[in-house]
C-alpha cells in the first residue's frame, strides 16, 4: 500500500462518486480473506489509516489457560511473558510483517477494487435513478440489437436497457434518437438489471401531461385516471379545481398546439381526454366518448349497464372492444353496454 493506492481512492470519489471510506471497508475484508488464506483461519485485523497513508496487519489471540487451537489462542503463561498484566480472555495483537502478505495483498487490493468500483458505480447509479423513480427522464439510443429488438440507452446516469417489449409496438429506433421513457422500477439487488425502462407504461403518459400542462403543473388541473393501449389509443381523465378553468380545453390548448407534441412523442397515439366527474353516470358518459350514451344504471358498487342507440352500439364498444375496455379502466368500474 502506497501513495498511489490512497491518492486512486481519493480519484475514484472525485470522479466517480464512490466513497473512500466505501472502497476501504471492501478492501479490508478483502484483506483478512486473503490473510486468512495464506496462514490458515487465524483472527486477524486489518487497520488501513488514510490519513496517514499507512497499512497495518495485526494478529489476534485469546489468552486461555489451555491452549485448543493455536491459531487463534495463546496460553496464559506464555501471554505473561510479554506483559504481566495480560488475562485470561484478553485479546492480544501482534504486527505482523511478511513480505510474502505484502505481495498477496496487493493482488487481493486490486481484485476488491475492481470489483468495489463496479459496486460502487452501480450503487451511485441506484441512487440517482432511485430519486427518479416514476418520472420521465430524455435518453439517447446508443446501441439497438438486431435480433433482440432491445435498445441500449444512454440516460445520463449510465446505461440501461429499453427491452422490446418495453417500446411502442411499430416504433422504430435508431442509434441517436432522443426518447423518453418512465423509469418503472430500480433494482437493489445486487444483481440483474439496475433500472427498468417502459415507454408504454400509463405513467409515461401521466408524467407527460404533468410536464407539458401548465396548469397541471401548477396543480390547477388534476389527472385523475390514465388507461392506455400503447400506439394505439391512451384516455385520460382531468378535472379543474377552479371553475372558470377547463380541464379538457387546458390540456388540449389552442388549436390542439399543447397535445400534439405528446401525440408525437408517443408516435401518434390516439389521446382522448375525458373530463372527471364525482358522478358514476357522468363519468361513464364521458368515458365512452365519442359514442353519445343515454342512461348509465348503477347495478352494482363497481358495476353499471349503458344505454346507446343501436347506430352507436359500435362505436361505444371500439374496434375490437378497445374504447369499452379502455373506459372500464379508466372509471374502474365493469361496464355493460346494450343498445
Amino acid at each position: 500500500m502506497n501513495k498511489e493506492f490512497f491518492a486512486a481512492l481519493e480519484l475514484l470519489e472525485k470522479e466517480k462518486g464512490i466513497p473512500k471510506e466505501y472502497m476501504i471497508e471492501k478492501i479490508q475484508a478483502a484483506l483478512v480473506s486473503a490473510y486468512k488464506k495464506e496462514y490458515g483461519n487465524e483472527s486477524v485485523r486489518i487497520v488501513i489509516d488514510s490519513d496517514k497513508e499507512d497499512v497495518r496487519v495485526y494478529q489476534c489471540k485469546t489468552v486461555v489457560e489451555e491452549v485448543t487451537d493455536p491459531q487463534t489462542e495463546i496460553s496464559l503463561e506464555d501471554a505473561r511473558a510479554i506483559s504481566k498484566r495480560h488475562t485470561v480472555g484478553k485479546v492480544i495483537e501482534t504486527e505482523v510483517k511478511t513480505k510474502n502478505f505484502r505481495r498477496l495483498s496487493a493482488a487481493a487490493a486490486k481484485s476488491v477494487i475492481i470489483q468495489g468500483i463496479r459496486e460502487g458505480e452501480r450503487q451511485v447509479m441506484r441512487s440517482a435513478y432511485e430519486s427518479k423513480r416514476e418520472e420521465i427522464i430524455t435518453a439517447t439510443v446508443s446501441k439497438v440489437d438486431p435480433v433482440s429488438g432491445n435498445a441500449l440507452l444512454e440516460t445520463g446516469t449510465g446505461f440501461a436497457t429499453l427491452l422490446k417489449s418495453e417500446q411502442i409496438p411499430g416504433e422504430v429506433l435508431n442509434v441517436g434518437d432522443k426518447i423518453k421513457v418512465f423509469i418503472t422500477e430500480v433494482n437493489k439487488e445486487s444483481r440483474g438489471p439496475l433500472v427498468t425502462l417502459s415507454r408504454i407504461h400509463p405513467g409515461l403518459v401521466r408524467r407527460m401531461f404533468e410536464l407539458e400542462i401548465p396548469e397541471i403543473t401548477d396543480g390547477i388541473v388534476i389527472v385523475k385516471s390514465v388507461a392506455r393501449e400503447a400506439g394505439s389509443r391512451t384516455k385520460i381523465a382531468v378535472m379543474s379545481r377552479e371553475p372558470d378553468v377547463d380541464a379538457v380545453g387546458a390540456c388540449i390548448g389552442a388549436h390542439g398546439i399543447r397535445i400534439t407534441g405528446i401525440v408525437e412523442e408517443l408516435r401518434g397515439e390516439k389521446i382522448d381526454i375525458v373530463p372527471y366527474s364525482e358522478s358514476a353516470a357522468e363519468f361513464v358518459s364521458a368515458a365512452l366518448a365519442p359514442a353519445t350514451v343515454n342512461s348509465v344504471e348503477m347495478i352494482a358498487e363497481r358495476s353499471c349497464r349503458v344505454n346507446v342507440d343501436p347506430d352507436q352500439l359500435s362505436l361505444a364498444i371500439g374496434k375490437e372492444g378497445q374504447n369499452a375496455r379502455l373506459a372500464a379502466r379508466l372509471t374502474g368500474l365493469k361496464i355493460d353496454i346494450k343498445a
